[in-house]
């Protein structure tokens, strides 16, 4: 995303959901407990205007998204969202999908690594957060349920029909995206869905530690990794390998590259500076 900006300032406090940044890593939260965390209109216009602010400010080098209480995320408010839309005509319907659609987007475009910390339910919306997360850190409670055609919709929401395939094959997607069916830590871990399984009560701690891990490493080196993993997942490999050329071109004129080879032969670990 670009860092140039209009006289818009830095949103002072957010309604939906709960920031921290300490050191490069920011901590989002979503803070609905009492609703496990239930997503509301106001709640993905949060998370879609946040991510784009912190991608503008360049000083987030990772993100930790997580729930608050006994789970990371229920999906949609029945009442406030599924309530309201019934009273939608298709122009409004369009507008609110093309809205969580962007919060997905922005997930995956944000020029950060993203870390989901699951525990309990991550259902609906919850489970495409997590999905479109670069890591998710589970614990054993962990369960994830793509719902959508349990309430009449397609399971292809939020982009999901093009992210779980991505993640544990044409197979396991289809399942999971047509029956809706809960699939639990150890079997999400086996699928591929988790990237980490954790202790009970750790996932939050763990992800944590993953974040400051990335936040200490190479930043533009990991942000276009990023980049190249969701560019190239529809080219064919000479356009693939081309966009490769290119972007380790300009990575070896940056100082990170340098500052390599200067440690190497210095003997000691290499500080990065994300240039």
């Amino acid at each position: 995303m670009s860092p140039f900006t209009g006289s818009t300032a830095r949103t002072p406090e957010w309604r939906h959901l709960r920031l921290s940044v300490d050191d490069g890593v920011a901590t989002v939260t979503l803070a609905r407990p009492e609703k496990l965390n239930a997503l509301t209109f106001g709640a993905y216009a949060d998370l879609r205007d946040l991510l784009a602010e912190l991608s503008r400010e360049r000083s987030v080098r990772a993100l930790v998204l997580g729930g608050e209480g006994r789970g990371f995320c229920s999906g949609g408010d029945v009442d406030e969202i599924i309530g309201a839309t019934l009273a939608m005509d298709t122009a409004q319907l369009l507008d609110f999908n093309r809205m969580t659609g962007q919060v997905v987007r922005a997930l995956r475009e944000c020029p950060f690594p993203v870390v989901a910390a699951v525990h309990g339910v991550a259902a609906g919306a919850g489970a495409v957060l997590a999905l479109a997360a670069d890591f998710r850190v589970a614990d054993p409670s962990a369960r994830f349920s793509f719902l959508f055609t349990k309430v009449g919709l397609s399971g292809g929401d939020m982009g999901a029909a093009y992210l779980l395939p991505r993640v544990v094959g044409l197979g396991h997607a289809t399942r999971l995206l047509m029956l809706g069916e809960p699939v639990r830590a150890p079997e999400a871990e086996r699928i591929g869905l988790i990237s980490e399984l954790t202790d009970e009560g750790r996932a939050a701690e763990a992800a944590a530690a993953l974040a400051r891990r990335l936040a200490e490493g190479p930043a533009l080196a990991y942000a276009q990794t990023k980049a190249l993993l969701t560019a190239e997942l529809d080219m064919p490999l000479a356009a693939a390998v081309e966009m490769d050329a290119a972007t380790q071109a300009l990575l070896m004129n940056g100082e990170d590259y340098a500052e390599f080879h200067a440690a190497f032969t210095e003997k000691r670990s290499p500080k990065w500076q994300g240039r």
